[in-house]
């Protein structure tokens, strides 16, 4: 069975196949790309989201008469508090000093002190950055003693929640979809692969092969085009990273390399997972039909 494989093999017609096998392959790096830049930007899109998240802050407002040692001791405690990323104390001379930057004027002088309270910028963690978990948040901080006031923009927590809400909801679709179509487009082309060598799987099973014997073959060839296909898709993906961070320097800011090296174990895994069952049902679809229908 092997002598007459290597026998179909050496016609002319060998050529074509190699060239189907060449096309196999770029068709299945191009598919996996595109989902591979559909899992960066994914990536990027949630990088993004808990950037933003994690800007919105709490800003607390002390009592005019607590001293800095008590303030100072409490920004300690409030670190600690679940949910809370960083703070950031900032003093009456501090507040003094950006308010003079923005006013343009030495308001100190004209007023003859200083009335502005020292203050405290608390920050939340990503997770955290929902409309309960931040009142929850301003509800304990307001007990404190030394805690004139707590404000946050609780509009722009409920924006920022909603348009991240949408964004992800349509991200999901159009992954759904796009997964549908790579899927759909491998499958086409291993079947057109598979295709040209109808007459090579029948001639084998009219000889006495086991469908299996007859399978293994064209299995391992389906492996082998995903295994190609995701490491050239992964190798355009890099240089396409590359580049793009080239162009747009902030990208640095919203793409982690770990969670790219997931989005590549993934392409790699769907190419071979892929190829395998398409391979798989297209062998077999021809191992069923009878020799005349190969003719149609």
């Amino acid at each position: 069975m092997r002598m007459m494989q290597e026998q179909v093999e050496s016609r002319p017609g060998s050529r074509k196949k190699k060239g189907l096998s060449v096309s196999t392959v770029i068709s299945i790096s191009l598919v996996l790309l595109m989902v591979g830049v559909l899992g960066m930007i994914i990536l990027a899109g949630k990088n993004l989201s808990n950037y933003v998240k994690e800007n919105i802050y709490l800003s607390v407002i002390f009592q005019k008469t607590a001293a800095e040692k008590q303030v100072l001791q409490l920004q300690k405690e409030i670190a600690e508090l679940p949910g809370v990323r960083a703070t950031e104390y900032i003093s009456k001379e501090k507040a003094a000093e950006s308010l003079q930057k923005e006013l343009g004027e030495d308001f100190m002088t004209f007023l003859g002190y200083n009335p502005l309270p020292a203050s405290m910028d608390v920050h939340v963690e990503a997770e955290y950055a929902a409309t309960d978990s931040i009142a929850g948040l301003e509800k304990q901080i307001r007990e404190e003693k030394l805690v004139e006031d707590v404000v946050y923009q609780k509009s722009l927590v409920e924006s920022v929640n909603s348009n991240i809400r949408t964004i992800s909801l349509v991200l999901l679709g159009v992954c759904a979809l796009l997964a549908i179509i790579a899927i759909a487009l491998i499958n086409n082309t291993i079947r057109l692969a598979i295709y040209s060598q109808r007459f090579i799987i029948k001639s084998m099973q009219l000889v006495g092969a086991t469908k299996n014997f007859i399978k293994r073959p064209f299995l391992w060839l389906g492996i082998l085009h995903g295994l190609i296909g995701a490491l050239v898709a992964i190798g355009l993906l890099v240089a396409l990273v590359y580049f793009a961070e080239q162009q747009l320097p902030e990208l640095k800011a919203v793409l982690n390399y770990r969670e790219l090296g997931t989005v590549f174990i993934i392409m790699f895994i769907c190419g071979i997972i892929i190829s395998l069952i398409s391979t798989y049902f297209a062998v077999s679809k021809y191992l069923r039909k009878r020799m005349p229908q190969l003719y149609h």
